[in-house]
């Protein structure tokens, strides 16, 4: 039986062989976050939630980057 908590079959399904984590672990976190979502989705039960996943990451990253903006503006 697959390992299912530290190495799971959609770990390395992608084309590459590369798992998510190698590339990921060098990126902020919800940039990191939405990469692995993407880099996965193709290999879970449903890809659209797993998009929509990342989708919420990477708003979350506009927020966040929106706010650091503004106030770098008013310092």
């Amino acid at each position: 039986m697959a390992e299912r908590v530290n190495h799971p079959p959609h770990y390395n399904q992608h084309p590459s062989g590369i798992e998510a984590i190698d590339v990921i672990e060098h990126m902020s976190f919800n940039i990191g976050n939405a990469m692995k979502y993407l880099w996965r989705a193709d290999f879970k039960e449903d890809a659209v939630e797993d998009m929509q996943k990342a989708v919420w990451y990477i708003t979350r990253e506009i927020e966040k980057r929106k706010k650091e903006h503004d106030t770098s503006k008013t310092q």
